[in-house]
């Protein structure tokens, strides 16, 4: 597959800050702007807005012309470096067909958010070759505590070009932490769950499954074959909703290629378990002789890797599996 690579980001960069989905107005009924522009400090960024970021709808979301305008107007500045989506919603999918994908190749800029997002980043993989980002939204920055190894990621890969090996981390959140940032209780992880041994390397296509599978039967959805199959999904997802999702995504054509599977970390609201995603994992034909990892950091819980939607990652599966991103 022939992709291309944005520039990373350095210090004195420009980010600009948009609303693919959900509007910034909802966000803000929780302020945390202070850190989050702290934060983006620190790190030497400049953040800029979108014109239409703070519009707002029956939908907590804006004008599909808006939202269109807001990202062609990011891609075509030759002072923004990068893309950051305000948070992620429910209708990205609706801005695929007014997009203007060949804008959008010739100004290839990092693009990072996660959710609903994931319909943006594989179409921009489809239609326009272009490597993005699953990870931490705009918003995501304003959470005070217990956010040091999402930042670490997001800078790892966004700013630097070596290999990246994610570890499990040693604890992990899953509250509404914009709500009341004082009470917060970390959950002391059990590490990632090896569900099927075996070894494999390909370019990466996920992220949130229920929003990858809105793709399906459009010209947005890009090769499954060769894959290295990275999703996640939210607490709206039960086991069995997930399991037909799988499903669905591995009756495409292609899949028969996928080379690895990555899921990742399951909300406690879903009530997966280990033992129904084993089950679920091997009522799949697709996946016979191919290595599963469970329990991964990516998703709806924190801490959140950053990882590239359409770059190379390496997995092994064994009793101390590994997780590379070796192109990013």
């Amino acid at each position: 597959m022939d992709v291309i690579f944005p520039p990373k980001l350095r210090a004195g960069d420009t980010v600009r800050v948009v609303t693919p989905a959900c509007s910034r107005a909802m966000v803000m009924e929780h302020d945390h702007t202070a850190l989050i522009d702290a934060r983006f400090a620190e790190l030497g960024l400049t953040l800029t807005y979108g014109r239409h970021v703070d519009e707002r709808d029956a939908f907590d979301s804006s004008p599909i012309a808006s939202r269109v305008a807001d990202l062609h107007d990011a891609f075509a500045d030759p002072s923004v470096a990068a893309v950051l989506t305000v948070i992620g919603g429910y209708n990205c999918n609706q801005l695929l067909p007014y997009l203007d994908w060949e804008l959008i190749r010739a100004n290839p800029k990092i693009l990072c958010g996660y959710s609903d997002i994931t319909a943006l980043q594989n179409a921009a993989l489809a239609r326009a070759g272009l490597v993005t980002y699953s990870g931490p939204h705009w918003s995501t920055f304003g959470m005070r505590d217990h956010f040091e190894q999402t930042l670490e990621w997001f800078t790892s890969v966004l700013f630097g070009t070596a290999p990246v090996e994610l570890s499990a981390a040693a604890y992990w959140t899953d509250d509404l932490w914009f709500l009341d940032q004082d009470k917060r209780e970390p959950i002391p992880g059990d590490g990632w769950w090896a569900l099927r041994p075996g070894a494999a390397e390909g370019h990466v296509v996920g992220g949130n499954l229920c929003t990858l599978n809105l793709l399906q039967g459009t010209p947005y959805m890009p090769s499954l074959d060769g894959a290295l199959l990275i999703v996640e999904d939210d607490l709206e997802s039960h086991p069995a909703t997930f399991a037909r999702n799988l499903t669905s995504l591995l009756q495409l054509p292609g899949a028969e290629g996928v080379r690895g599977l990555v899921i990742g970390r399951f909300q406690q609201a879903s009530r997966m378990t280990r033992a129904l995603l084993e089950r679920i994992v091997a009522d799949q034909p697709a996946l016979g002789g191919v290595p599963v990892l469970a329990n991964v950091d990516v998703g709806h819980t924190h801490p959140l890797a950053t990882f590239p939607i359409g770059g190379r990652a390496s997995l092994t599966v064994t009793s101390e599996p590994s997780l590379t991103l070796l192109r990013h």
